[in-house]
């Protein structure tokens, strides 16, 4: 929890002294909030015909900052449930991340299409069986590396729109031993979102 903290506070002091620094130029920067709801699931080999999606939420700040008049650099942090449900059993995931995504957009009159790297810091998992909830976070990993696309709706001020997905390059699951044996679940977080914003300029 530390890192994610000292991370946050890091991204926030570039996020800001760009933002004067920008400005100083005469640029266009600004700052906002997203919020909106997520639709998640686990993929990999490990997962495949076993879970189904289930919903989500997903919530933060980002700031936009001008590189070019069509290109912009947009981090964010968001905190954003992910999960799944098994498609046999009432049995249900829920895992909680405070998201760290380095959004690259390329703009055309408000429209953008996006891309970049994303990290994930890992807050608490839970399992569901009915109406019993058990903490699993000890057996999830900290940090969850990914990635993310999408497009959308965006000015320097007022509402906006987006469709982004959101991948992940590593397991979710720590490695288990056995003996000599190691075992890796091969299991990803999933994620599509839909979200509203609101820029201040």
């Amino acid at each position: 929890m530390r890192k994610s903290i000292i991370t946050i506070a890091l991204l926030m002091s570039v996020a800001g002294a760009a933002q004067a620094q920008y400005r100083g130029r005469g640029g266009n920067v600004s700052l906002g909030l997203k919020a909106g709801a997520s639709l998640t699931s686990f993929v990999g080999p490990d997962a495949k015909n076993f879970f189904n999606s289930r919903f989500g939420f997903n919530a933060g700040i980002f700031a936009n900052i001008g590189l070019t008049r069509l290109i912009a650099f947009q981090p964010e942090v968001l905190y954003s449930q992910k999960g799944a449900k098994t498609n046999t059993v009432d049995v249900k995931y829920r895992l909680h991340y405070v998201d760290v995504p380095l959004a690259f957009h390329v703009n055309t009159d408000g429209f953008f299409f996006e891309a970049g790297p994303q990290v994930g810091f890992l807050v608490a998992a839970k399992y569901q069986a009915g109406s019993t909830s058990t903490d699993i976070t000890p057996g999830y990993k900290s940090i969850d590396f990914g990635y993310l696309a999408g497009l959308g709706y965006q000015l320097k001020h007022g509402l906006g729109a987006g469709l982004r997905y959101n991948g992940a390059f590593t397991n979710f699951s720590k490695s288990s031993v056995n003996g000599n044996m190691t075992t890796q679940p091969r299991q990803r977080n999933s994620a599509f979102q839909l979200y509203a914003t609101y820029s201040f300029n």
